[in-house]
């Protein structure tokens, strides 16, 4: 393991334990020193928009996630706003997403005037194909998959759906960078994909960075104007669109903590599989099949008895997280779209906890996690 991830944390006993941080995003001074330097090299050249490491950053992720393009932007919903305009979807369309997930999903394809049709999920908490196969209609344009918690969804059957329909799969791929599907990179699977890297991500910057990744040419000439306010040559205007630049200082830390990525995940990984071994017999853990490499961008747990397990492990000094209580169809501002029953989300979105699962947990933590929810049960 990498030295910045030996740096134990700081345990802070309490009368009920051990605390137990949800996530740590504090920087170790041995990475510190690494950054530092990074950064320091930015202010040397002074580039900080689109500056050299931009370029360099876009290349190491294409050639880690097998496309041959990638598109750097100033956040994950940039990526995906940016990635349905170049698709050149808009008022008129429909794009079928999951009805579980972060809202900036479907904000982003709101924003673009196409209708927003939401999917069912299935027990690994993914978009449902099935469901999405009743879903889709004459005004289908896309469908847009998210990899929930870090678990590539069923990829095989979407694209299969959208090739017989003839509409784009868009990989919303923000919480899965690094995670593997039949041996096969999240983001390699999409008409387009599109990745957030902010300070919650398993691979991530110290703010906001996305990116989008394609092997189409016209689409990414069209990204690369688009980002730019849609502009050509920082000049002429040949599209509507907004400032999605990636910053350079953020390009240059990602590029030093992508070296570190995979002994990130397989820590998590460690500490899934320790989650896994001691709790199966006590709620639902998630699953894995032979063909998957998760990330666990987090740990969801399954049970009936989620918000008094919920408010134990608090009391225990135990950080947990519900992702996400509401889903997207639920939100206010959606719930005027005429959708379609989401049966199995609407079950699931009451049972479901995060637990810590983060790379700088101490087996201390982990083993006080386990041992508090059993004694709740």
């Amino acid at each position: 393991m990498i030295r910045f991830l030996k740096k134990k944390m700081m345990s802070v006993k309490t009368s009920a334990g051990l605390k137990v941080p949800f996530l740590d995003l504090r920087v170790s001074s041995v990475e510190k020193e690494s950054l530092l330097e990074a950064i320091a090299r930015v202010f040397e050249h002074g580039r900080f928009i689109l500056g050299p490491e931009v370029e360099r950053l876009e290349a190491l992720i294409a050639n880690y996630c097998r496309r041959k393009f990638a598109i750097g932007t100033g956040s994950g919903t940039d990526a995906l706003f940016l990635a349905l305009k170049a698709l050149q979807i808009g008022p008129g369309d429909e794009v079928i997403t999951t009805s579980l997930s972060w809202i900036a999903t479907t904000n982003a394809i709101a924003m673009t005037g196409a209708t927003v049709v939401f999917a069912d999920i299935g027990d690994d908490l993914n978009i449902d194909p099935e469901s999405v196969r009743h879903l889709i209609t004459k005004k289908t344009k896309a469908i847009v998959p998210v990899h929930y918690t870090g678990k590539v969804c069923n990829v095989d059957a979407l694209r299969q759906l959208a090739d017989q329909n003839k509409v784009k799969l868009i990989e919303d791929a923000a919480q899965a960078f690094g995670a593997l599907y039949r041996e096969k990179p999240a983001g390699s699977f999409g008409d387009v994909a599109c990745f957030s890297m902010n300070p919650m991500k398993v691979f991530a910057a110290c703010g906001e960075a996305g990116m989008v990744l394609t092997d189409d040419g016209a689409v990414y000439e069209r990204l690369i104007a688009l980002r730019y306010n849609g502009t050509v040559n920082k000049e002429s205007c040949i599209a509507t669109s907004l400032n999605g630049r990636l910053d350079t200082i953020q390009a240059a830390i990602l590029i030093e903590r992508l070296s570190h990525l995979d002994a990130i995940i397989a820590k998590r990984r460690q500490n899934a599989d320790f989650y896994n071994k001691s709790l199966a017999d006590v709620v639902r853990v998630p699953f894995e099949r032979p063909y998957e490499k998760d990330i666990y961008y987090t740990y969801q747990i399954q049970t009936s008895r989620r918000d008094a397990l919920k408010h134990f492990l608090e009391d225990k000094g135990i950080e947990v997280k519900i992702q996400h209580p509401m889903l997207m169809c639920e939100q206010a501002i959606y719930r005027k779209l005429l959708c379609k029953p989401v049966v199995r989300a609407q079950q699931l979105v009451k049972e479901i906890l995060c637990l810590p699962i983060h790379e700088k947990l101490e087996q201390a933590q982990l083993e006080y996690v386990v041992e508090t929810i059993k004694d709740f049960y």
